[in-house]
């Protein structure tokens, strides 16, 4: 059996209790060596073989399935975050279904949900924000033309973008002409929920500036919108004591 596991942002005690679980039985984890906080894997089996995927091609990764499967011995396949989300996991699982081995996929929590925590955050603010938006800036993997930052800037919605650390410069250039403001409310997390993690808040025109002040590189997500400043929301209406839910008869009714 193969367990697709999602390690979570990056403390060891925010995977998940399955996820744990999986880790202390298995015989062979595969690990996104570059992003998984290495401490989660002080709870496996002794005799555990452990492979550090950075290193390895999706061929490789495959083979180690393969063999472990062949000698009947359980795999973790552990993931950065939760693997859903640029997690490479459909490619893997499409191999083993044309070898019609068995796979589960258990989630974690992935770093925009850690970068909220460090933040103190809610991506959804009633009148603010009711949408998230999560994308990533073109690099060596493109993105599909439809789905451009500008396009998505247009909306105005909280944008969380990952993976474009190296790239500020343009970031702020092609949100403004999308249509955010300069000044829109914006903050960079770098290694979220990590012993090391850093939060920086600043403004869209000046993430570039705030990055390289902060010497930040890599391995930080950057979020956009008026939630981050705190803007002026409406109360939420499942607890106003004059709205009716099914639970609850409002003092308006």
């Amino acid at each position: 059996m193969i367990h697709f596991v999602g390690a979570g942002s990056g403390a060891p005690d925010l995977i998940t209790v399955r996820g744990q679980k999986y880790i202390q039985q298995a015989d062979v984890i595969i690990y996104a060596g570059s992003l998984v906080n290495p401490m989660i894997l002080e709870e496996k089996k002794p005799e555990c073989m452990v492979f550090d995927s950075a290193k390895m091609t999706l061929e490789e990764t495959l083979a180690v399935m393969y063999e472990t499967e062949e000698k009947g011995q359980m795999c973790v396949r552990l993931h950065t975050g939760d693997p859903c989300l640029y997690g490479a996991i459909r490619e893997q699982m499409d191999e083993l279904d044309k070898r019609e081995i068995a796979y589960d996929y258990t989630p974690g929590v992935s770093s925009f949900c850690g970068a909220a925590s460090v933040l103190n955050l809610e991506y959804t603010l009633p009148d603010v924000s009711q949408s998230v938006i999560i994308t990533r800036m073109a690099g060596r993997t493109p993105v599909p033309e439809k789905e451009s930052i500008e396009a998505f800037a247009s909306h105005h919605a909280t944008m969380v973008i990952f993976l474009s650390t190296g790239m500020l410069e343009e970031l702020s250039s092609r949100l403004i002409k999308g249509g955010y403001e300069p000044g829109t409310p914006a903050a960079i997390v770098y290694k979220a929920t990590w012993p090391d993690e850093k939060r920086i808040l600043c403004t869209v025109d000046t993430l570039a500036k705030a990055a390289e002040e902060n010497q930040i590189t890599k391995t930080a997500l950057i979020i956009v919108g008026d939630v981050v400043a705190g803007a002026k929301y409406s109360r939420s209406k499942l607890y106003d004591p004059g709205f009716t839910t099914e639970f609850r008869k409002g003092t308006d009714d």
